[in-house]
Formats: structure tokens, sequence, C-alpha cells
């Protein structure tokens, strides 16, 4: 029996108010993004919920970190999910079919980010305690590997709603060399970050191609296979997730510095906690010596002022790097949306609420 989702409509209004706050009142009742998020927030909490006393802990940790623990903790966008809802929906009219792969995908993002964020040694995120802050790296390294397998369990009930096995070992090798990129991503990153040197451009968009755009491709492929047998209109779906996931992630690398904490709900910190994102690596490449020199030497601080960050950033917009990032963002962006129709199936409510996600989410 799946848990009721009274408690989270709260939540689920909030984070539809992110994305489409001023169409709530023209969306039906099966492509309303509230409903969405909590349709896919009852599945996963099915699979959350304890299993006997003495195993509960691991469960509350779980839902500690989806924020799903009842205490309106902020539980992320559940950006990966719609849109893989959205997509089935898009070609089939409806969404309730594609609820366990949905789940699967939150679920494995989930996992990744609990392990993030002990490689990183972040103590916050979403505003609250990371867990492996709270209960150890040990407990937090087992929940995120619990996550990841209820991320697999979740894909076993397509079976029980009709599905082939074929379809379904489709998607479950999907899910799996996903997986593998995302670590393959993940290796890029910390390797560079450990070195003092800078990666170049074309390995960043390597590496955020394995760590985001991978992940969004496949949850939006995902929805595809599950509603047609098409090869041609599952290959366009993979396209517009791919280049959707790279406008993402190039765009929040622009928010990261230039962003305004009101609108985006997170502090523009890049540069002060030193990251080498996009608009950095271009300007390591392309500033002219004296400001290259510069720059490296201001990333070196350890400890950097105001100052220190003012004088980073003016050296970033000197040799173009936030029009280059942004111009980067809105030419994935057109991409993706340009793939969505060239697929020739997409039902325009469905192709409405994918566009208003987009257009809201990445503001390049």
């Amino acid at each position: 029996m799946v848990p009721s989702t009274t408690g989270y409509s709260h939540r689920a209004r909030l984070l539809t108010a992110r994305y489409t706050a001023a169409t709530m009142s023209t969306a039906t009742h099966e492509l309303d993004l509230g409903q969405l998020i909590a349709d896919t927030e009852a599945e996963i909490l099915s699979l959350v919920q304890d299993r006997d006393p003495s195993t509960a802990g691991v469960y509350e940790q779980c839902r500690y970190h989806l924020g799903l623990d009842g205490t309106n903790g902020l539980s992320g966008k559940r950006m990966r999910p719609l849109l893989g809802l959205l997509a089935y929906a898009s070609i089939t009219g409806d969404h309730r079919a594609a609820l366990p792969g949905a789940a699967a995908v939150e679920l494995g993002h989930n996992f990744s980010l609990v392990h993030d964020d002990i490689e990183d040694g972040d103590r916050e995120r979403r505003h609250r305690p990371t867990l492996w802050s709270l209960h150890g790296v040990p407990q937090a390294i087992n929940t995120g590997d619990m996550l990841f397998s209820l991320s697999r369990v979740a894909l076993h009930r397509l079976t029980d709603l009709g599905f082939s096995d074929h379809k379904v070992l489709r998607l479950m090798r999907l899910y799996d060399e996903t997986c593998v990129a995302l670590c393959e991503g993940q290796y890029i990153d910390i390797a560079t970050s450990e070195t003092d040197g800078v990666m170049s451009v074309e390995l960043y968009f390597d590496m955020i191609g394995r760590k985001t755009a991978a992940l969004i491709a496949a949850s939006i492929e995902a929805g595809a296979l599950l509603a047609t047998d098409d090869e041609h209109v599952i290959g366009r779906y993979r396209a517009f997730g791919w280049d959707l996931g790279l406008a993402f992630q190039i765009n929040d690398d622009l928010l990261g510095i230039w962003g305004e904490e009101q609108a985006t709900g997170k502090e523009p910190t890049d540069v002060a906690r030193r990251k080498k994102t996009l608009p950095v690596i271009y300007a390591f490449e392309h500033a002219g010596p004296e400001d290259r020199e510069r720059l490296g030497a201001l990333y070196a601080d350890r400890a950097p002022t105001a100052a220190t960050v003012a004088e980073i950033v003016t050296i970033l917009e000197r040799t173009g790097a936030d029009a280059f990032t942004r111009t980067q963002a809105r030419l994935h962006r057109d991409r993706a949306l340009a793939e969505l129709d060239a697929a020739g199936v997409v039902l325009p409510e469905a192709r409405a609420r994918l566009e208003e996600i987009i257009v809201r989410v990445i503001a390049a």
C-alpha cells in the first residue's frame, strides 16, 4: 500500500510554484506539476518506509536526506523525475505508469548526493545538516548505498504494471550505464580538484556530460522508451535530455557567480569557495598573460576576502567568461527544445509544461 502524501502536499505546492506558478490554473490534473511531484513522492515513500524496528534507522536517514521526514525539510526540485514523467506523458497523455522509473531516478540522484557531501566535506545541504555530519561517515555511506539499492528495487514494479521483461531489462541497463558515467565524471572532478592546474574547457564539458547530462538524458530517455518502441523517437528524447542537462549545469555555473540569491534560492558563492566552474576555466584559457597570472594567484588564496572575490569576478568579466557561459547555456537549451520538437510526437500540453520548466530554470 502506498503511504499517504497528505502531509507533503504543502511542499509539493511550493515546488510547483518554483516552476510555473503563473500557469497552474490552466493545467490538467494529469500534468499538474504539483500532482506529479506528490505522486513521485508517494512512490518513493513506499520504498523508504520502515521494514522492522531493528533497521528503522536507515530508512529514517533516507527520508531525512530526501526531505520526506515530515519536518518540512527542503527536498530539492524533483527536476529529474518531473522531466521523465513529462517525457512519458508527452507521448501517452498520462504519467502514472512511469512513476517507478521516476522514483528510481530520484533515488539514484540522491545516493550520489549523499556520497558527494562526504567527498566534498559539505556539512550543509538545502539549509540542513548533511547526513554524514549528523550520523557520521560510515552510516552516511551505508544510507547512500541503500538509496542506490532501492533505486534498483523501484524498477521492479514496472513488471507489476505490465511492462515487458525486455523493456524493464533495457531500462535497468540504461540506469546501470548512467551510474557508471556518474562515477566516471566524479572521478574526473575529484582528480582535477586535487591538482593546482585547471582542466580544459573540453575536459570540463566531458565531465559535466558524465556527471549531469547523463542522468537527465537517462531520465528523459527512460520516459520515452517506456512509452514507445520507436527508436527514432527514443533517440530524439535522449538527445533532448543530453543538451538540456548541459544547459542546466552551465546555467548553474553562471548563477553560482552572477546569480541573485533572492531569485535562485542559493547564495552565489562559487568564487568564494574557489570552485573552478566553466567561467573560471574559460578565463584561464582565454585571459591575457597578466590576467592569467593574477587569476592563478587569487585562486591560490585559501581564505579569499570580499575584495579578492570582487577582483576575480572583474577578471572573469574582462575575459568574456560570463558572456561565453551565458551563450553556451542558451545554445544547449535551444538545441534541447529543437530535439524535442524533432521527435514529432509531443502532445501540446506536455510540450508546454516542459518548456515552462526549462525557461524558468535556465535563466541565461
